[in-house]
């Protein structure tokens, strides 16, 4: 019941937030490829592929079922596929920093204590989303950032996806090299000045939107581990109660038998 009252706030706000992320990746990607031979910019400009960060976003607790094991297998699958990169992590979430900290993981910051409470503020994915920026803008020898996350589908379905998060994807061109289904945009501001403003703050809404997924994930998973668990500590309950009733039937039967066995051999 807990997880529930907490799964339906989780929900509104995963609700309200999404479409404003997914549709602001979407301008900010075609409008970047759109106008790839204009503007330059360091979120935006690729780089090589030998040296990654991943954004790893798991709950602070358990007894949720399978959905720290499910994101963190995987992380685990994604770093097997790339064993020849340079791969180190900002874990978001204490089960994710205590499992990579025993695999010896070299970790550029630690953020726990976020999505323990059941809700998370657009204050704390910022300064999760500032640190990123901050290690992706100095080491120019880091080439690509990772967001791992559990996206919410419904209270019985959650997906762990692996999404780039930096540099920021560009939209591909079609063969007469125009962007599918992008409209024509007036700039009141030069172009550069608007992307030097809004890629920062697309990063901070996609961490944000990534942390808001996964707690309304995990009340969700946890929600049905405790109704799971509820079912097997009745059937439970019920199975000793019956091995319990037949014990002390077959209790009371023996000191029957005694009884009248005694007094017969009295007579």
């Amino acid at each position: 019941m807990v997880a529930a009252a907490k799964l339906k706030r989780a929900q509104d706000r995963v609700t309200a937030a999404r479409p404003y992320a997914v549709k602001m990746s979407e301008v900010l990607s075609g409008l970047s490829a759109k106008l790839a031979d204009e503007i330059s910019h360091p979120l935006l400009d690729a780089r090589g592929d030998e040296k990654y960060l991943i954004v790893l976003v798991t709950a602070d607790k358990g007894l949720a079922g399978a959905f720290n094991a499910n994101i963190i297998k995987i992380a685990q699958a994604f770093m097997k596929e790339n064993q020849g990169k340079e791969i180190s992590m900002v874990p978001v979430g204490r089960k994710a920093r205590d499992f990579f900290r025993r695999r010896n993981v070299v970790f550029l910051e630690e953020y726990v204590g976020m999505t323990g409470k059941g809700r998370v503020e657009f204050s704390e994915a910022k300064e999760v989303a500032q640190k990123v920026l901050q290690v992706f803008t100095e080491d120019k020898s880091l080439d690509k950032v990772f967001l791992v996350f559990s996206e919410f589908k419904s209270v019985l379905s959650q997906k762990p996806v692996v999404e780039q998060l930096l540099p920021i994807p560009r939209s591909e061109k079609s063969s007469e090299g125009e962007v599918k289904g992008q409209a024509e945009y007036i700039y009141e501001q030069a172009p550069e000045q608007l992307f030097g403003k809004l890629l920062p703050k697309q990063v901070e809404t996609q961490i944000y939107r990534a942390m808001l997924e996964s707690i309304a994930s995990e009340q969700g998973a946890r929600m049905t581990a405790m109704d799971s668990a509820s079912k097997n500590a009745g059937e439970l309950i019920g199975t000793l109660t019956l091995n319990m009733n037949r014990i002390r039937q077959a209790a009371i039967t023996k000191e029957i038998i005694e009884v009248v066995s005694g007094a017969a051999a009295a007579n």
